[in-house]
């Protein structure tokens, strides 16, 4: 039997979206290392944070975990320009037994240009510096003791040490980079965790997801995975998938497999809401509302245009949403992935569109990855969806 609405206990909405705060216990694996994090409610809106330890002797910083970025990062004393408030002290290197920084001549420091989008600069001193194009921090570049757990230690690993960082409403010490390039943590971990991660992002702020690095993550507990390819594209490191069709309410949505084709799609850890071709966000939208007329509309929110009042309500049913991704990979969005809620009497839709069918890439957000089990095989070129991961 196929259930094509899903029922919500409006109680158990998230009211808010937050941060999860990520702490890390570590295993070693018969085979290869494994470090597995389990994953706990923050306080801030949009992203899922991992805590580790930088340093000698080790300082605990929260860096947001992003697979669309791929240089690691942290703010550092003394700040020479600006620094925003974070939860923890900002990392001071030169308290640290085995900090260095990156020399000019290095050949992680001309990696710089790739994982960054901007050339290192070494014009006025012998030390390496980095610049990330969105200019979202800038410093020194250096190298460390990374510490996931008393298991996994990661000597040497490169980072940028942020004295210039203007992301204010990252709610973190800096980034995690998960990305393709060779300065990422994936490519600098390679020979220890073999290019494979998963995660589970939690449905509420209450739930406890986990990440895994190294193996197959949940395959090991028994999962059912619908496995996708990974298309890769010259000078990208972006994970890129291949969007077939849309399902609503149990109905293949009306759209040319064009409109996805012309876009592509990438799998974004550090965006939270899902962005689609226009053409192909109106065809959901109008699916959607036909679903749901027995709620009342209400006004938008941000770039959410599909919002309703639930403030009378206590249970709500929603439309299901399921993507199929390339190699026919069907994927079920848990029901708190389809809403994202700023209180009762403002619950949306968390879909929107980009600009226009040609110049931007859509994306999958965390939102919509809730409760999945979500893996990266790099060496196998492909990701893996099961249903089930966490709650």
């Amino acid at each position: 039997m196929k259930y094509y609405f899903c029922r919500i206990q409006f109680k158990d909405l998230p009211i808010e979206s937050r941060l999860t705060t990520i702490k890390t216990t570590g295993k070693k694996d018969a085979k290869s290392s494994k470090a597995t994090i389990t994953a706990k409610s923050g306080i801030s809106i949009g992203n899922y944070i991992v805590t580790v330890e930088l340093g000698t002797p080790r300082k605990a910083l929260s860096l947001v975990f992003d697979t669309a970025s791929d240089l690691t990062w942290t703010q550092c004393q003394p700040c020479a320009q600006y620094c925003y408030s974070q939860p923890e002290p900002i990392f001071a290197p030169s308290a640290s037994k085995t900090y260095s920084n990156a020399s000019c001549t290095c050949t992680q420091c001309s990696g710089l240009t790739s994982a960054t989008g901007n050339r290192p600069g070494c014009s006025t001193s012998a030390t390496c510096e980095y610049k990330i194009a969105d200019r979202s921090s800038a410093g020194c570049f250096g190298k460390e003791k990374l510490t996931l757990t008393s298991n996994d230690i990661i000597n040497d690993y490169y980072f940028g040490c942020g004295q210039n960082n203007q992301v204010q409403s990252l709610g973190a010490a800096g980034v995690l980079g998960l990305g393709r390039d060779q300065l990422s943590f994936v490519s600098q971990t390679a020979e220890k965790y073999g290019k494979v991660f998963s995660y589970c992002l939690p449905s509420t702020s209450s739930a406890t997801g986990h990440m895994n690095f190294g193996s197959r993550g949940g395959k090991y507990a028994g999962l059912s995975y619908q496995t996708t390819p990974m298309p890769t594209y010259q000078g990208s490191s972006f994970y890129w998938l291949d969007l077939e069709c849309i399902h609503v309410a149990g109905n293949k949505l009306p759209i040319s497999p064009t409109v996805f084709e012309t876009s592509g799609m990438i799998i974004d850890s550090g965006t939270v809401i899902t962005r689609l071709p226009p053409t192909a966000y109106s065809a959901l939208r109008t699916a959607f509302r036909a679903g749901m007329t027995q709620y009342p509309l209400t006004k938008a929110w941000s770039i959410l245009d599909t919002c309703y009042d639930f403030s009378k309500f206590t249970t709500v049913y929603v439309p299901k949403i399921n993507l199929v991704w390339g190699g026919n990979a069907n994927v079920d969005i848990h029901p708190q992935g389809i809403l994202l809620a700023n209180g009762a009497s403002q619950v949306c839709l968390a879909f929107a569109a980009n600009e226009n069918d040609y110049d931007y890439a859509g994306i999958f957000g965390n939102n919509q990855q809730k409760t999945l089990e979500v893996v990266y095989d790099l060496n196998e070129g492909n990701v893996g969806f099961a249903s089930g991961g966490c709650e």
